[in-house]
């Protein structure tokens, strides 16, 4: 009686947990051992792919036939023991050592030439098929890209929906990762930091367990979060059809802090002011530093005084000057009448240069089609055809670039004037409710200038915002035959200044935008 080992596989779990095939292979293999007369000495049982190398069952069970702890081993089908032609080698070599390998299923001789042939031919059969298999699997997992579809689980803050079907977001995650990136865009975290804020805030991995500080940092740099599908393996893009979480501009600030093109303060301190206010003689930024729980800020340049100034003595100016600004209620609403009327008159110009600009196009449209005409009634050659169509085609072109040009212009006044009104009702009935950053900047946004002289700020405010902190007022004294004892706006001529502004472009939109909302 000869004492052998007996080897079954599956090629996945799920395979081995709800399927029969490991049970027919130990029924097979017992049924050929007792018709051979051999003892199975030990089971040995996998659920891994044998289209590669490094089983860590089959590894162990050769390595115990090569020091002679049986005289053999049972495998119920070549494929089940090799789909590689390495491990078809390493089984070649026990046979060459004397060591008998037996397939229940195959009726093999393989101590003979034509068994150990026949066996090669299925091996190679057998390493061809996983060979085809994966090309086949290969082609649709690209064919699943080129969808815009991601074949594989999906990222942290998505969720699965099943084959051909786009991944979506997932309601509690997809928040917490819109969250990350924007806390991280704005320098004050690092990557520990963030990971601690965003565990108190409930993010989890797949598994309900805490990120890793690694597996941040694959969130941070994975673009699928932008729309872009990334196979790191073969450094292939496509792009994708589910639902972006992030903006591209959040993706790129977070990338130039993580590959340190953006330098990350999330270690030191923020001060409300920090360089922001400079220094009236040498124009460089104020340093600020903390003493006794109190912010100081002072200029370090020796040719500079020594003067230091505070920062609630600060905070104080800025109120005071965004108080120069505010506007009485009823007021705004006459400055809105003015405004309206005043971008009637301008707009009204502006309609008329569209007209004439669509006029325009469109008899170089008509001057095209008569040349056309022509050219097929056989009136003109073709060499004079070309040179006046190229010159009619470049006409066409500028025509058509005059009149976005003038459809463009017309929509950013009408834009920045609703901004600015905006901006103007921020300053005068929401600013009580703001706290000091929202003010500094709000203040940014209406001055041009941000300086300080010794412990005085210097403001230089921008038009039309001067013309409402310095409107004249009469608090006292006779009367006065033009102009009221109190202080009242001029709604003519500061709407004229808005209107020059406007035209100037001496304001930013997205500055006006960014500070009315």
């Amino acid at each position: 009686m000869k004492y052998v080992y007996a080897y079954i596989r599956v090629s996945t779990i799920r395979q081995g947990e709800h399927g029969c095939s490991l049970a027919e292979q130990r029924f097979a293999i017992e049924n050929y051992a007792k018709r051979q007369d051999l003892i199975i000495k030990q089971w040995f049982e996998e659920k891994e792919t044998a289209a590669k190398r490094g089983r860590t069952v089959f590894t162990n069970m050769l390595s115990l036939l090569v020091k002679g702890k049986a005289q053999g081993v049972i495998i119920h089908k070549i494929d089940r023991g090799a789909r590689n032609l390495k491990d078809w080698a390493d089984l070649g070599s026990l046979i060459d050592k004397g060591i008998e390998v037996h397939f229940a299923h195959e009726s093999l001789d393989m101590q003979s030439r034509g068994g150990r042939l026949a066996a090669d031919i299925q091996a190679v059969v057998a390493a061809d098929f996983i060979r085809n298999l994966r090309d086949e699997v290969k082609k649709g997992f690209r064919g699943r890209l080129r969808q815009g579809l991601y074949p594989l689980p999906a990222p942290i803050g998505y969720t699965d929906q099943g084959r051909g079907l786009p991944k979506l977001p997932d309601p509690v995650k997809a928040p917490l990762i819109q969250r990350a990136f924007k806390l991280y865009a704005t320098g004050k975290y690092n990557l520990d930091t963030l990971n601690e804020v965003m565990y108190q805030a409930g993010l989890r991995n797949r598994s309900g367990n805490r990120i890793s500080r690694t597996g941040l940092s694959i969130i941070l740099n994975n673009e699928f979060y932008i729309g872009i599908i990334h196979i790191a393996s073969a450094n292939e893009h496509y792009q994708g059809i589910h639902e972006p979480l992030i903006k591209k501009s959040l993706f790129d600030q977070v990338q130039d802090i993580l590959h340190s093109r953006t330098k990350n303060t999330g270690l030191k301190h923020e001060f409300r002011y920090r360089k922001t206010i400079k220094c009236l003689h040498c124009h460089y930024n104020l340093i600020a530093e903390r003493q006794k729980g109190i912010v100081y800020y002072r200029c370090q340049t020796k040719i500079c005084p020594r003067t230091c100034v505070r920062e609630d003595a600060i905070d104080q100016q800025i109120r005071e000057m965004l108080d120069m600004l505010c506007v009485p209620e009823e007021e705004i609403k006459i400055l809105e009448l003015e405004l309206e009327y005043l971008q009637a008159e301008r707009f009204q110009h502006r309609e008329e240069l569209l007209r004439g600009a669509e006029l325009n196009l469109a008899n170089i449209d008509i001057r095209i089609t008569r040349l056309t005409d022509a050219y097929i009634d056989r009136l003109i050659d073709k060499e004079a055809f070309d040179q006046r169509n190229q010159k009619l085609l470049q006409e066409r072109i500028a025509a058509t670039e005059a009149l976005e040009e003038v459809q463009l212009q017309i929509t950013a006044s009408d834009d920045r004037t609703r901004k600015f009104l905006e901006l103007i009702k921020a300053i005068s009935i929401n600013r009580k409710k703001a706290d000091e950053t929202e003010n500094r900047d709000l203040l940014k946004t209406v001055t041009s200038n941000f300086l300080i002289d010794g412990k005085k700020l210097v403001f230089e405010l921008k038009n039309p915002f001067h013309e409402l902190a310095f409107n004249p007022s009469f608090i006292n004294g006779g009367p006065y035959r033009y102009r009221s004892r109190t202080k009242q706006i001029q709604p003519r001529q500061i709407t004229q200044e808005l209107f020059k502004l406007i035209h100037d472009k001496e304001l930013p939109n997205d500055e006006l935008g960014k500070q009315a909302t």
